[in-house]
């Protein structure tokens, strides 16, 4: 049985078909690109590696993605920046998987270590980022002095 649909229009004017999985409302994979700021061939590749895999398909096989599918993305999009590899996405995406799945491995020490192993990396990256910062303002300012 296919998802239901519905048509709507994106904040750019772009056709959008909503559907249904459950209760949640789900957009096309156009439409998440555009919430997202990612590119269309980005997010599919996510989708090939197992990063981020649709909640559905339509009858016609175009990608359903839910709310959390946007929020999984949000979190890719997120650790781009700090240059994580895509196997420390997956790393960390399974770490929050197990956290949010209510499981006993969710409260295991491994868990929480790995975890807090994340955190203390991307503190370290998020400080290198302003250090770079903090060049790029210095050069910033050589540059008007001119």
């Amino acid at each position: 049985m296919g998802a239901a649909v519905r048509t709507s229009t994106s904040q750019r004017g772009h056709p959008v078909t909503l559907g249904a999985i459950g209760s949640a409302v789900t957009m096309h994979i156009g439409e998440l690109a555009e919430k997202t700021g990612l590119s269309l061939r980005t997010i599919r590749h996510y989708d090939e590696v197992g990063r981020l895999k649709a909640s559905a398909r339509t009858d016609g096989g175009f990608r359903l993605y839910s709310p959390d599918d946007f929020t999984r993305l949000m979190l890719i999009r997120r650790m781009k920046p700090l240059g994580f590899t895509l196997d420390e996405m997956t790393a960390l995406l399974t770490v929050i998987d197990t956290l949010q799945s209510g499981e006993a491995d969710a409260e295991s020490p491994e868990t929480k270590r790995q975890l807090d192993a994340f955190i203390t990396e991307t503190v370290a990256r998020r400080q290198k980022l302003e250090e770079h910062l903090g060049m790029a303002d210095e050069f910033l300012a050589l540059l008007r002095a001119q």
